[in-house]
């Protein structure tokens, strides 16, 4: 009977260990700001104690940059490159001798999309990030996104 009581344990452990929520949450919403043309606004709200990766890292960083990746669409086209809106920290870890560039509280990635034609349509893609505090850092995650176009 112990042994059984102690297979369930270490099975209910694990499973805690896999369903562990990631606690960034992420808004997807998109502005008209001329004919045709929209930002793409990608929030990400960090929990305190938390922080999320640039897209851009130095060279001796060990994170893993987030990537948005804009899915093609016949109808939109995507102008420059994503910027991050937000304050960035630059944290080195003196020990390791790593460092690393992030962001804590919020940072909203924007990438600007211009219409091809008047049509309503959506922005769709990916962001892969991966989130740590100062004890932990939690295992990349992929989430899609789709953004509406009127």
């Amino acid at each position: 009977m112990k042994k059984v009581l102690f297979i369930a344990i270490l099975v209910l452990a694990g499973s805690a260990v896999r369903a562990q929520v990631n606690p960034i949450n992420w808004e997807f919403t998109a502005k008209k700001t001329a004919e045709k043309t929209y930002e793409v606004h990608m929030k990400a709200t960090i929990p305190a104690g938390w922080h999320l990766f640039s897209q851009v890292q130095p060279d001796d960083a060990v994170a893993l940059p987030t990537k948005i990746t804009i899915n093609p669409n016949p109808l939109l086209s995507t102008e420059g490159a994503i910027t991050e809106k937000g304050k960035m920290e630059k944290f080195h870890d003196a020990k390791l001798d790593i460092s690393a560039h992030q962001f804590s509280g919020s940072v909203d990635f924007v990438q600007v999309v211009k219409l091809k034609a008047n049509a309503k349509t959506s922005v769709t893609g990916t962001v892969l990030f991966q989130t740590c505090n100062d004890q932990k850092c939690l295992p990349a995650k992929t989430i899609p996104f789709t953004v509406a176009i009127k």
